[in-house]
């Protein structure tokens, strides 16, 4: 298994990234919540990283900070959730907000993601009441980092293109682009449309 990856940062193209690690390039699949904590290219990164074997293919994923890994191992344990639909959960919503939904039971919040409809997101609940049972909120380490939008409204406004027919690379990239401090999801979205259209 490996474990993590320290390299050069030489592509970021959401969800995809590229690590040089001694002349070797591994490329990463990685959430919009690591994207956003990533440095300019051609600077060290450490990933954390889980590795999916599969018939046809070795399939890396990579993470910003444990509680995301810690996640995601969760999620793929889900019935019906596979790594696609995790980092899709996991680039849709901050680690601490869907332990909290869980706790509370918010199948509201969990359907705004991406490719969750309302018996998956009530299957979500049930599933992941235990496994994160022990998750209080204010223990889980933050995955913000200075200068990124406060709230969701980055990854609202990422869901809101989808919904919209944009691919979720493509809706990721194109809000990536802007600078989204301080707006709202509706603000960036109106941004977006204004700039392609």
């Amino acid at each position: 298994m490996i474990s993590r990856i320290q390299g050069v940062l030489v592509e970021k193209r959401p969800p995809w990234i590229v690590i040089d690690c001694h002349g070797v390039g591994y490329e990463l699949e990685v959430p919009m919540t690591t994207v956003w904590t990533l440095p300019d290219l051609n600077a060290t990164v450490t990933i954390l990283t889980h590795l999916i074997v599969r018939d046809d293919a070795h399939l890396l994923f990579g993470f910003a900070t444990e509680a995301e890994r810690k996640l995601f191992r969760s999620l793929i344990k889900v019935s019906g959730i596979g790594a696609k639909v995790a980092l899709a959960i996991l680039s849709g919503i901050e680690t601490e907000e869907f332990v909290q939904c869980v706790h509370e039971s918010n199948a509201a919040r969990l359907t705004a993601l991406p490719g969750i409809g309302k018996k998956t997101a009530e299957r979500l609940i049930v599933e992941m009441r235990d496994r994160v049972g022990d998750w209080a909120p204010t223990n889980l380490p933050a995955t913000a980092t200075p200068g990124r939008p406060v709230g969701n409204a980055v990854s609202d406004a990422i869901s809101g293109l989808i919904a919209l027919g944009y691919k979720p690379p493509e809706a990721s990239r194109l809000v990536l682009e802007l600078d989204a401090d301080g707006k709202s999801s509706e603000d960036i979205i109106r941004e977006v449309l204004k700039r392609l259209g």
